[in-house]
């Protein structure tokens, strides 16, 4: 059997910083309390000449030359978001091309919410590990900012755009130790965006290409889910609390995150937090706070990572990665 390792990380920003003072400015709301309620202070907005794709290219090209492999040498690409350039093709397609890999190799997207990176890692994992991939590119790119309705404080001041990538290689070393993934479409109505090109171009109202979130429930659930998903990702691995170095979470909410390394009994010390910077980018957030901490030098090879996430759906998902 063979392990699926990490061997290369990339992210990507726009340049455009949309602080809290900027959103002080459009709607009722004050830098204290997104700072207190959240743990934001700016975010990035896609430029108008950029789409997501380019986001996940530039982070895509990235993971490449860290890994020290070219386009051509990739055999999957899966990209993990909710704001894709087009309906088809998909945006995987479209980077494939891009990158230079190799007609007929697989590239496909999902959508999974805040959770589709993981999504996405856990379905590379497979093919690297069954034999069906030597090399796997896996993007999370989103530009949330194009579905957000400025008007709405409960959201504008949330969310932000950016794209991170990982390359997974088959190796005799650990690497994606396990991964789990699940949902419960029940909670729906709690973090949706009511249109979508199924439902066709009816009117359904001037905010029915906006995010819709009841952010106090979905508060709740998230706190209790991650907590029960921490337990399962380290029975599974037989893996003890106190093994995990360094806890990359989803970055939505700064409250979320330490309520997190608090059942992990990790100091904040031993966690990758961007979400001050960054706001939630949604699938990106995690390959994000991932390349931000391998490049600075805070996590080093041989170390354990718990990434975890929780999303609209509800989905939620987690995976435990020798790096």
């Amino acid at each position: 059997m063979r392990n699926a390792r990490i061997i290369g990380t990339g992210s990507y920003l726009p340049e455009r910083v949309v602080t809290n003072q900027d959103l002080e400015q459009h709607v009722e709301t004050s830098d204290q309390w997104i700072r207190e309620r959240t743990g934001i202070c700016e975010r990035r907005v896609i430029g108008e000449d950029e789409v997501c794709g380019d986001l996940g290219r530039i982070a895509a090209q990235r993971a490449l030359e860290a890994a020290g492999v070219s386009g051509d040498e990739i055999d999957l690409i899966i990209v993990a978001t909710c704001t894709p350039d087009r309906i088809f093709p998909s945006t995987a397609s479209s980077l494939q091309r891009a990158l230079g890999v190799r007609p007929g190799a697989a590239a496909f997207d999902i959508a999974a919410a805040c959770s589709g990176f993981i999504y996405a890692l856990g379905i590379a994992e497979r093919f690297v590990r069954f034999g069906d991939a030597q090399r796997a590119l896996v993007v999370g790119a989103e530009a949330m900012t194009r579905i957000l309705n400025w008007d709405d404080r409960g959201t504008c001041v949330l969310f932000g755009d950016g794209g991170g990538a990982v390359v997974l290689e088959a190796s005799e070393e650990p690497g994606v130790l396990s991964t789990h993934l699940h949902c419960d479409g029940r909670y729906e109505p709690l973090l949706y965006v009511p249109w979508g090109p199924g439902r066709g171009y009816a009117a359904l109202g001037a905010e029915s290409g906006y995010i819709h979130m009841r952010g106090n429930e979905v508060f709740k659930v998230a706190v209790n889910t991650l907590t029960r998903i921490v337990e399962e990702t380290l029975d599974a691995a037989g893996v003890d609390k106190g093994e995990v170095d360094w806890l990359v979470p989803h970055q939505a909410n700064i409250r979320i995150i330490q309520a997190t390394a608090k059942k992990l009994d990790l100091p904040m010390e031993r966690v990758v937090v961007t979400v001050g910077e960054h706001g939630n980018t949604s699938a990106a957030s995690i390959p994000i706070a991932l390349d931000t901490a391998v490049r600075d030098g805070r996590i080093q090879r041989g170390e354990t990572l718990l990434l975890e996430a929780f999303g609209g759906g509800f989905t939620w998902g987690s995976a435990l990665v020798r790096y």
